[in-house]
């Protein structure tokens, strides 16, 4: 399908994806929301998913009910995946690109993470990535499709009181590297989104913290913590022909976050 990059008036990249099915796991909020939007509105057919049917909805009220759809369903069922899988095929006859987002996000130190915490964390983001990447490669391998999963800066390094949530995110990291070597001769590539600290329902009150946020924007080179829409193009990219070349990438979308040593901005 037709997706090469142009850039419009404003300089930015934008891409053709007409014609093309793409599915994003927890498509109604959130970076995933920013996500569905931008396939959107580069034509793509979009298919959302998440546990939350109103949120599903209200993603797509704006959206061609020709080339859009939202089904419920919970990542880290393995039936509930494949089913939804099979759904997108029966509704769009072929899927090209995959976009693993779903994910739950705990905190505090790890003796305070009771069993039923972690079971939901790493449902969530370990599961739900092995359950996605698992039903939707051959289909992938088909079209000559992608996956891009959004991973995280935490899944590169360690953050004070976020152990559980930065070794989910670091095993969907290595998920996408290791498949990118095993799929590569198939002809599907995987890639990655690796984000900072970004503005969604989760991290609002962070954001919202007067006295916490200069904390974040601290340790950011570009001083601004990341939207929702500063993430999107990025996954856009990987999936388009323009990174036709690339794959087993997990690349920084953090404003440079990344670029620090973590030492103190003096």
């Amino acid at each position: 399908m037709a997706n090469e990059g142009t850039a419009n008036a404003r300089g930015t990249a934008t891409y053709d994806f007409t014609g093309s099915t793409v599915l994003v796991t927890g498509g109604g909020t959130g970076i995933g929301l920013a996500i569905t939007e931008a396939f959107l509105a580069a034509g793509a057919n979009v298919v959302i998913t998440g546990r939350r049917k109103d949120k599903l909805e209200e993603a797509l009220k704006d959206a061609d009910p020709a080339r859009s759809a939202a089904i419920t369903a919970d990542v880290s069922d393995g039936q509930q995946v494949r089913q939804l899988v099979d759904q997108v095929i029966n509704r769009f006859g072929r899927l090209d690109v995959v976009v693993s987002n779903a994910a739950g996000y705990a905190n505090g130190p790890l003796t305070e993470l009771d069993d039923a915490d972690w079971e939901s964390l790493r449902g969530a983001n370990i599961d739900g990535f092995f359950h996605l990447a698992k039903a939707t490669l051959p289909k992938l391998a088909e079209s000559g499709g992608n996956l891009v999963a959004v991973s995280s800066v935490s899944g590169m390094r360690g953050d004070w009181g976020q152990a559980g949530y930065n070794a989910t995110k670091a095993a969907v990291s290595n998920f996408v590297r290791s498949l990118a070597l095993d799929w590569g001769p198939k002809g599907v590539r995987l890639n990655a989104v690796a984000p900072a600290f970004t503005v969604t329902d989760v991290t609002r009150p962070f954001a919202e913290d007067e006295a916490l946020l200069p904390r974040f924007v601290n340790r950011v080179a570009l001083g601004r913590v990341g939207q929702p829409e500063d993430i999107a193009p990025a996954v856009l990219f990987l999936a388009s022909s323009a990174a036709s070349y690339v794959t087993g990438v997990v690349l920084p979308v953090d404003g440079g976050t990344s670029a620090s040593t973590g030492q103190a901005h003096i």
